[in-house]
């Protein structure tokens, strides 16, 4: 497993909102216009792209989950302090 990866996400207040955003992307919604559309982070900006990233940079669930993915996995909703995440794994 590698130490390094590369994720993208999209955050959101509930864990409703959050698989109903799921369920669309399932459907054909494409990742990186959701994120830019209804993500609350600031990488919003660049398709939720956090870049390459490793073990305890992020908050301990979103890291637990987001090492777990394979390549091209998304996560079912994650809570953190900060919301629901939906995790992509491009790295």
């Amino acid at each position: 497993m590698s130490n390094k990866i590369k994720c993208s996400h999209i955050l959101v207040d509930k864990h409703s909102e959050a698989l109903q955003l799921l369920d669309e992307i399932k459907k054909g919604k494409k990742f990186g216009a959701a994120a830019k559309e209804i993500s609350k982070c600031p990488s919003r900006k660049k398709d939720g792209n956090l870049g390459y990233f490793t073990k305890g940079m992020m908050v301990k669930e979103f890291d637990e989950v987001a090492f777990k993915l394979q390549i091209g996995e998304i996560s079912e909703p994650v809570k953190t302090e900060f919301g629901y995440h939906i995790i992509k794994r491009f790295a």
